[in-house]
């Protein structure tokens, strides 16, 4: 595997890309023209990552992750928002944090109706409509019921160091991902690295401008993001590395089907 220039992928031949590789690279000037935004309107948004609340259920007992979810369904670019539910992975595809529910406080109503985040739905669920009639060889005849969850994380290294993804290289359970950079600032590492889940392929490289969209094909290939470091040593506490991560499922969302897991934390108030 070589460290290399993110290997971005021109929007032409996004659907293309994403069948053959299994994932795709927008830089930020073809993202809003996939999104049909401009970069003001985001840059707007950034202000709501000022209030993720601390995640309370890190095993590895750090403090550096803050983060709200969220979860809605998206069909024909329509958003239905759905009452809040925890977020829950199969301990097969989070051994480090499956097998449990994890309330986090829910995004907020701006944002969930933000139309930055709506047009970025929609365009991304049409692409997804579109890849999976491709790979039925049939015609886009109707769009699908995507189960969504929305997260917003915020890194940081006031401790010293921050893990993106403490469960290390993964799959989420679902179809696709996406993984939207929103702002870095004064920190070193967090590099992504993406592996094909059938062989040993993989590619690695370090989105460093706001704005960069990472589409992955979650039945294809696993991802993980490499810790950060503050580049100030003296005040670790002004560093830290935001996005905003999308997961699609058919369907219906990965619930606890196993009627036996326990909440390790009560269900928080509503926030918003």
């Amino acid at each position: 595997m070589t460290s290399f220039t993110p290997p971005f992928t021109p929007l032409a031949d996004l659907r293309h890309t994403l069948l053959q590789r299994g994932f795709v690279l927008l830089q930020d000037q073809d993202f809003f023209s996939f999104t049909h935004t401009q970069a003001t309107q985001w840059e707007k948004l950034k202000t709501e990552w000022e209030s993720l609340e601390p995640d309370q259920y890190l095993k590895d007992g750090g403090k550096y992750r803050q983060r709200k979810h969220a979860s809605v369904v998206v069909s024909n670019e329509q958003i239905e928002l759905v009452p809040y539910r925890p977020h829950f992975q199969p301990v097969s595809y989070n051994a480090l944090h499956g097998g449990m529910q994890r309330w986090f406080t829910e995004c907020s109503k701006d944002f969930l109706n933000s139309q930055p985040l709506i047009n970025l739905l929609g365009s991304l669920t049409s692409l997804f409509d579109q890849i999976e009639a491709l790979q039925a060889n049939q015609e886009v005849s109707k769009s699908l019921r995507w189960f969504t969850e929305v997260h917003q994380f915020r890194i940081d290294t006031a401790s010293g160091i921050g893990r993106p993804t403490p469960e290390g290289a993964h799959r989420d359970g679902v179809n696709f991902v996406a993984v939207l950079l929103v702002d870095r600032h004064l920190v070193k590492g967090g590099e992504s690295r993406v592996f094909s889940a059938i062989g040993p392929q993989g590619e690695r490289f370090t989105l460093d401008e706001s704005w960069t969209l990472l589409i992955l094909d979650d039945l294809k290939v696993l991802h993980e993001t490499t810790p950060i470091q503050p580049m100030d040593r003296l005040h670790p506490e002004h560093s830290w590395r935001d996005t905003l991560v999308l997961t699609f499922r058919k369907d219906a969302f990965l619930e606890d089907l196993s009627g036996t897991v326990k909440m390790q934390h009560s269900k928080p108030e509503p926030s918003c």
